[in-house]
C-alpha cells in the first residue's frame, strides 16, 4: 500500500514525517525503492526498533 497511497498523500499533506528504519548516504538507494520523493518530505524520524516481518505468499493448491 506505501506505493500506492504514501506519494498521493504526501503531495496533499501540509507537513510531512518520513518514518524510516536506517538513514543512508544519498545515491544508495534505487531510484525505484524510494516511495515518496525527498521534495515533499518536512522532517525524517529514524525508528528505534524495527522488526524485519517477512511477508509470506500463501496459496492453494489447484
Amino acid at each position: 500500500t506505501a506505493r500506492n497511497f504514501n506519494p498521493m498523500m504526501a503531495t496533499a499533506a501540509d507537513y510531512v514525517i518520513a518514518e524510516v528504519e536506517e538513514l543512508v548516504d544519498i545515491g544508495r538507494l534505487p531510484p525505484d525503492q524510494i516511495h515518496t520523493p525527498g521534495i515533499f518530505v518536512d522532517a525524517v524520524f529514524e525508528g528505534p526498533k524495527y522488526e524485519k516481518r517477512i511477508e509470506r505468499r500463501t496459496t492453494r493448491k489447484p
